[in-house]
């Protein structure tokens, strides 16, 4: 009898548990629908309100539009236009803004290509300038070099005039010496009792000692032969030549042997030049 007497209280707590758990959802669902019923209401106030100043807008447009007409139909009866006149010449209008704006845009371009141009040519100048610049310093270190080199020519004074002149001792310093063009200049090799022309006047080495760094030879001009004995190497040996006598100098550089010297003629740009080698026909 116990068992049977359990069993229905048992089926009627499962029964409460239910019934409980539908009342919390039943409830949850109320608050749930209450909160969306809100929300809907609001929307549909915004809804409303939207609506509203859409037709509010709406109105003024046609009220805008309506004023707009009756001022164009009046402008129309004061400038005595139509409709179409006054399109057209709204278009005609629009038209020359569009053609400005294009114009500007191409003006713009045009600057920014001459501004372009512009910058190239003064690179291009700047180059020229800069070439300049290294011509002009080249320039300039050669007027040094040649200043340098005129420098290191060496004075001796000269037998005849007792006066200080400018004397080569090697080919570099004849050919800065060349590069003054105050005289000409004719290098020669002398061999012993060998009567040479040089220039316009002959020598012949009689004697040299190239322990002493000594020398004689013979100077042939003008139908006469002049002695220069015992002279030392790089010592102008001078002598006046010619129908208007002119100063010329002779300079022996170098004693090869006691058969052979080497040096130069000086002479004046005004003095008389050698005449030219005949050619073969």
């Amino acid at each position: 009898m116990s068992d049977y007497e359990n069993a229905p209280r048992t089926y009627s707590g499962a029964l409460l548990a239910v019934i409980g758990v539908a009342l919390v959802a039943a409830i949850a669902g109320l608050v749930w629908a209450f909160v969306l019923n809100g929300r809907i209401s609001r929307q549909e106030i915004a809804m409303s309100n939207a609506n509203q100043q859409n037709a509010k807008l709406a109105a003024d447009l046609r009220e805008t539009d309506a004023r707009l007409r009756v001022a164009t139909d009046e402008l129309s009866h004061k400038l005595g236009l139509t409709q179409r006149q006054l399109n057209d010449r709204a278009q005609a209008i629009i038209r020359r803004e569009n053609a400005e704006a294009a114009a500007r845009k191409q003006l713009a371009a045009a600057q920014q290509q001459t501004a372009q141009q512009v910058n190239a040519v003064s690179g291009e100048v700047s180059n020229v300038k800069t070439d300049v610049g290294g011509v002009k310093t080249d320039v300039a270190k050669t007027k040094s070099d040649l200043a340098k080199a005129v420098s290191e020519l060496q004075s001796m004074r000269g037998d005849l005039t007792g006066q200080n002149t400018l004397i080569a001792r090697n080919h570099k310093e004849l050919v800065e010496l060349e590069h003054r063009g105050d005289r000409h200049y004719y290098e020669f090799t002398l061999d012993k009792h060998r009567k040479k022309p040089v220039g316009t006047i002959s020598l012949e080495l009689r004697k040299a000692d190239p322990r002493h760094s000594r020398f004689t030879l013979y100077i042939f001009a003008d139908d006469r032969r002049y002695e220069k004995k015992n002279r030392n190497v790089n010592e102008p040996l001078q002598f006046y030549s010619g129908k208007q006598p002119a100063l010329y100098e002779i300079v022996v550089n170098n004693i090869e042997s006691k058969n052979r010297v080497s040096g130069y003629l000086s002479t004046p740009k005004n003095a008389p030049v050698p005449a030219p080698a005949p050619t073969g026909q």
